[in-house]
């Protein structure tokens, strides 16, 4: 029996190179080719090698107890050969783990072509209909080719199947000033559970400025500004009239100021992002501007005058699956346990996170291939917890995540109160997670092999 993975990027070679270390034997598909001499290529590839880097070239940080760095030595410890493979061709890069892309796409090449257990095929998939493959790993990315989405779509239901992200940006709570804005709900209709930050007309007008004249993000060639209306960038719904963003997401009616009495001129509304209220998103706030602009003109928002982003607005073609309706932990399909998803695709975003989800793919399409019922990652790590996140959201507003400490377990209220310094909140955070991986890591082997049908 043969798994089959489908996609060259970084999910796809981690997962093939993952189960193969394990004994499975793997075809791995891959459409990008040599076609009579000519490269076929995605609109957004520019080479036909394993592992492209389309956009940076960071896997993020390497400062300890960083969320980023918590999940790379996870993967460290459980043997990833693409991160292996990151570390080998890394380049100077401050607190980041940036690789030089030609060397890391070579290395990548090599190690797959020298493992025995691999066979490459350089052709389309188009079907995940399969009787010669016990498992199929399906790694094929944002730009999913259209034939190969459309057969996604037939077996987990048109609802399930997203082609745009539309991201707000979301701010760490400890660096909103809570002296400049007030918890309300509108019309105090049920509990106050919005941050509401006022705008004088002023202040509104120097903010408004700002915002239809900042320097929009780079658009790739395979990318559009076909907005959907229900999802507009706050920029062009603003180019609609100087007032239109009182009428929309800045709507002052009903959110009186209790320290005025009065409805201010313009509001923008912060959302908890959880139920540890740490962080929160900015509502309606979606835009496709460049990071540093996003950074200068939303500072001029009274209370966010020294916010710090956990996460900046995004709007941008990214093909991926509703997981939290359609996953289980172990990234199987729930109605068809022969098919996981890894990557962006299962729902993640970031270069590391999508490597994450190809090794654990990789291990446990292994175990199903060896008749072992897969032990999901626990909860407490950060493979856990990002998989946790991408299974359990909320499916109707899901959207894909990378890793933060706002998805790993929070330490116990009472260590909360004693340890008031985040980072070192975070360092303990990190210190379980990382004793939790080594226990399952440690275990997840001893589960006797069983009848392999019984399984799959």
């Amino acid at each position: 029996m043969r798994i089959r993975v489908i996609g060259g990027g970084l999910a796809g070679p981690e997962a093939a190179l993952t189960a193969a270390s394990l004994g499975a034997d793997v075809d791995l598909f891959e459409m990008r080719a040599l076609v009579n001499g000519e490269p076929r290529l995605t609109p957004a590839h520019q080479t036909i090698e394993f592992g492209e880097l389309v956009c940076s070239n960071s896997l993020k940080s390497e400062s300890p107890n960083t969320a980023p760095w918590l999940l790379k030595q996870e993967m460290r410890r459980a043997g990833s050969a693409l991160l292996r493979i990151a570390d080998q061709t890394a380049v100077p890069a401050g607190h980041a783990l940036a690789v030089d892309r030609v060397e890391f796409s070579r290395h990548i090449a090599e190690e797959i072509a020298s493992e025995p257990r691999i066979r490459v095929i350089r052709e389309e998939v188009t079907s995940l209909d399969a009787e010669d493959f016990a498992i199929t790993i399906v790694a094929t990315g944002p730009l999913t080719s259209d034939a190969l989405s459309e057969d996604i779509r037939r077996i987990t239901g048109s609802q399930h199947l997203s082609f745009y992200d539309s991201i707000s940006p979301i701010v760490d709570a400890e660096s909103i000033d809570m002296e400049r804005v007030y918890f309300a709900a509108r019309y105090d209709k049920g509990t106050a559970d919005y941050i509401n930050c006022p705008m004088s007309r002023e202040e509104y007008d120097r903010f408004y400025d700002a915002l239809v004249s900042a320097e929009p993000a780079e658009l790739k060639d395979w990318e559009t500004c076909d907005y959907f209306e229900g999802c507009l960038p706050i920029e062009e719904l603003a180019r609609r009239g100087r007032d239109t963003l009182r009428y929309g997401p800045m709507k002052p009616r009903g959110l009186r100021d209790p320290r005025t009495g009065r409805e201010p001129w313009a509001v923008v509304q912060l959302r908890k992002e959880n139920v540890r209220a740490d962080s929160y998103n900015l509502v309606g706030f979606q835009n496709h501007l460049k990071y540093g602009e996003q950074a200068r003109v939303l500072r001029m928002i009274p209370g966010l005058e020294n916010a710090k982003f956990l996460r900046y607005g995004q709007i941008h073609r990214n093909t991926y699956i509703c997981a939290p309706a359609l996953l289980d932990q172990t990234l199987r399909l729930k109605d068809n346990p022969r098919i996981l998803f890894a990557g962006q695709i299962s729902g993640v975003e970031g270069y590391t996170e999508s490597i994450a989800t190809g090794m654990l793919a990789g291990i446990y399409g292994a175990s199903l291939i060896r008749g072992i019922e897969p032990q999901a990652a626990p909860r407490g790590t950060a493979l856990g917890s990002l998989v946790h996140y991408i299974t359990h959201a909320d499916a109707k507003g899901f959207q894909p995540a990378n890793i933060t400490f706002d998805l790993l377990l929070p330490l116990d209220e009472e260590i909360r109160r004693k340890i008031r310094d985040k980072k070192e909140r975070h360092r303990m955070q990190c210190e379980r997670a990382l004793a939790e991986f080594d226990q399952w890591w440690r275990q997840r082997e001893q589960t006797p092999a069983i009848n392999t049908a019984e399984v799959l």
